[in-house]
């Protein structure tokens, strides 16, 4: 897994292929990133080493290991594709001062995730990504750590890149934060404090917070270590000072990235086998199964697996995605393909992920024909008979990718601009797809 080389890869055009007949295939995801990368942080901070069992090969969790390795923390692949991570040391306080540098890439659990671990250990770490990571906010990462008695240069644009110089203590206690742009600051702070002298009581204060499910997660990861973890009210955290707890983790499927694969049985009509689906899980991906029953699919479980089936026929819908919003490339895919009009809402925030994405969702569909308009906080989509070939753009979005790729099975001649983006979270992207779809490469 660490001898994979995943940053920036070269420019990729791929033609999206479209099928005229149903489908019937399985597919077995990748883990999650979402999880890895929680598990990765975790494990380089606990008492003891751990092992990480299917954990996600990708650009994302690639520039997540390079970044604890900066740090001190031995990262090892083994022959089953599990990785074996030994803390830098038992008391990363006493370690020598560092000076280094973390390229975040553009990965947002990177640049929000090893800001508040890193701040534990003596010294001074530069952070810089990608050049579109630059425009992702940051702010509030970077007022918590100032909060916490961190120093932090960022040449006031409260974003990548920046320096933070730490003695390698944090006291912890209260913290009051504005988290309505991204629920990462929340899990970041979340992830460090028990390795805080007096842990954290934090309190998001905006008037907003989305991807709540996140945060579960976080918490979930937390305490599965015996870390203490509490939540008094909706939008307050408490995390207990201690030791966290090393050990074996396995990694739950990608439920985020399924999506597409759900998808293509509700475009083409057939049913798609999804192999492992947890019965209980933590991902904001779990919730595809009532979003997508709604839009005409029907699920059941076989044994492990989880099948879907459609009949070619959607149905628009009108829902409120702040529960996830990696979620809604995919919905606002299906509803430019289906029978209705619809309306994603409470997905403001993803104009601040890898792009701005309802811009992008709304220009590309624009720009094949179909009819789009971006809303407040988020797009509504009637059905058009006029959709046709195009490029349809990435921006350096692995979701606006695969996007693409979910029109153009029904919409002949998409060529996605850039398809190598799928190596943020699932490289292998394209061979899955051809696989379900029966085309040989």
């Amino acid at each position: 897994m660490t001898d994979h080389i995943y940053s920036r890869p070269a420019k990729s055009p791929w033609l999206a292929p479209t099928i005229q007949h149903a489908i019937s295939g399985s597919v077995s995801l990748p883990g999650s990133k979402s999880l890895t990368n929680r598990e990765l942080v975790l494990s380089a901070l606990a008492s003891s080493p751990s092992r990480l069992r299917n954990p996600l090969d990708s650009r994302d969790s690639q520039l997540m290991i390079e970044s604890l390795m900066t740090l001190g923390t031995q990262i090892n692949a083994s022959e089953r594709s599990d990785i074996y991570i030994v803390p830098p040391t038992t008391d990363i306080e006493t370690a020598s001062p560092l000076k280094a540098r973390i390229d975040c890439g553009l990965a947002g659990t990177v640049m929000r995730f090893v800001p508040p671990m890193a701040a534990l250990f003596a010294g001074e770490i530069t952070f810089d990504g990608d050049e579109a990571a630059r425009r992702r906010p940051m702010k509030t990462t970077i007022d918590s750590l100032r909060a916490l008695g961190v120093s932090v240069e960022d040449q006031g644009t409260g974003a990548l890149p920046f320096t933070i110089a730490s003695s390698g203590e944090i006291e912890g206690g209260y913290l009051e934060i504005d988290a309505s742009a991204s629920s990462q600051f929340v899990s970041g702070l979340l992830l460090a404090a028990p390795r805080f002298t007096k842990g954290l009581e934090l309190r998001h204060s905006g008037k907003d917070l989305p991807s709540l499910p996140h945060i579960e997660m976080t918490l979930e990861c937390l305490r599965q270590r015996g870390v203490k973890v509490s939540q008094p009210e909706e939008t307050l955290w408490i995390v207990e000072p201690g030791p966290i707890a090393g050990g074996e983790i396995s990694i739950e499927p990608d439920l985020s990235n399924a999506g597409p694969f759900l998808a293509a049985a509700l475009v083409l009509g057939g049913s798609v086998n999804i192999r492992s689906w947890p019965v209980r899980t933590t991902q904001v991906g779990k919730h595809f199964v009532e979003i997508l029953t709604a839009m005409g699919a029907s699920f059941e479980r076989k044994g492990d697996d989880l099948v879907v089936t459609g009949t070619g026929k959607i149905k628009g819908i009108d829902i409120d995605l702040s529960i996830g919003g990696e979620l809604a490339p995919v919905v606002v895919a299906l509803a430019v393909l289906a029978d209705t009009p619809s309306r994603i809402t409470g997905i403001a925030h993803l104009r601040g992920h890898e792009t701005d994405r309802l811009s992008a969702l709304t220009t590309e569909i624009n720009n094949i024909g179909g009819h789009a308009t971006e809303l407040e906080d988020g797009i509504a989509i009637e059905p058009s008979a006029a959709l046709h070939a195009g490029t349809w753009s990435t921006y350096e979005d692995h979701r606006m990718a695969t996007a693409g790729a979910i029109i153009g099975l029904r919409v002949p001649g998409i060529t996605i601009e850039d398809v190598s983006v799928v190596s943020k979270t699932m490289p292998e992207f394209v061979s899955l797809w051809n696989d379900l779809l029966g085309i040989k490469a």
